[in-house]
């Protein structure tokens, strides 16, 4: 006796209904995010195709854009000494701010990690700049630098020192403009290595402290590798932020003595906003970005190298 097969209508409307159960989920989702995708797209896409599109004409920002092609990039690499200027200022300051940033915001980091009376307020007064506005910082180290009435000046003198016009001078105005970084931006790598060496199991300190380790030797062989990964994070953030250096240049010395301090941005800036030459900066900018893109794919290439993840 043949067995009749039961219907699937009761399964069939069960599966349209997660379906439509599915739908009516991604639908409220997408419609949560809405508003922060709209401004992306608004702020951030349609921007970076215009710009594109922009580099490529002759565009003062007001009148109809003429289009000119590859000739603004053909310009920057062939007849526009300022723009290698301002790439060797760039270079510059980036060379000098990294290392001693860095640097500085691991000692600070190592000497924050200690358990002593009144060390949260330390940890506070490092990271107070870094949310500071960044001309008020300008302007009050403007006058500490200031060639007579200068409080670094002064202090040199009483060492017999004679201080140069710090400012004004095109040997020692980057120096200047890297120190005043320095201090501003240290607190941030400081704060996120110092969260590096709380994540750090105290089992391999005690465990090299059995093998007589020293203590130069457990921060060699212990805390330094398991810090790579903090280091390279802020390895990639503090290139891409020290190419993008522009207020501390605009409030203090305003690119330059004799352009001794025109780094790429305000120099993309004097293009676009003084020179009304939209086209030409737009150009700048996406070789900016190409720069930065294949420095930070090199360096997330060799992390496999020198980064050790616990």
């Amino acid at each position: 006796m043949a067995v009749r097969a039961r219907p699937l209508t009761l399964s069939s409307a069960r599966l349209s209904a997660a379906r439509r159960r599915w739908w009516r989920q991604a639908f409220e989702g997408w419609l949560f995010i809405a508003p922060v995708m709209i401004g992306v797209l608004a702020f951030y896409f349609v921007p970076i195709v215009v710009s594109l599109y922009v580099s490529l004409t002759n565009w003062d920002g007001l009148t109809t854009a003429d289009w000119v092609g590859l000739r603004n990039y053909e310009r920057l690499f062939t007849r526009d000494r300022y723009f290698r200027d301002s790439l060797r200022n760039t270079l510059f300051y980036v060379v000098g701010h990294i290392p001693l940033t860095i640097g500085l915001a691991l000692i600070l980091a190592l000497l924050c990690n200690r358990k002593v009376r009144g060390v949260i307020w330390f940890r506070t007064a490092f990271f107070i700049p870094v949310i500071t506005n960044v001309v008020a910082i300008s302007l009050v180290w403007s006058f500490f630098f200031a060639p007579r009435s200068g409080t670094l000046n002064w202090f040199l003198s009483l060492f017999g020192i004679g201080g140069p016009s710090w400012l004004s001078n095109s040997q020692w105005a980057m120096p200047a403009v890297i120190i005043v970084s320095v201090w501003f931006g240290v607190g941030f790598p400081m704060i996120i290595l110092l969260a590096g060496l709380q994540g750090i199991p105290e089992m391999y300190y005690d465990a090299a402290k059995i093998d007589g380790a020293s203590a130069w030797a457990r921060f060699r062989y212990v805390t330094l590798p398991l810090l790579t990964p903090a280091l390279f994070f802020l390895s990639i953030t503090q290139f891409i932020s020290s190419f993008q250096v522009f207020g501390i240049i605009y409030v203090l010395t305003g690119g330059g003595p004799a352009n001794a301090t025109s780094v790429y941005i305000y120099y993309i800036y004097q293009n676009a906003f003084q020179n009304s030459r939209m086209g030409y900066a737009s150009a700048m900018a996406w070789i900016l970005f190409a720069v930065i893109a294949t420095i930070t794919f090199v360096q997330w290439k060799l992390q496999k190298r020198w980064v050790v993840y616990d």
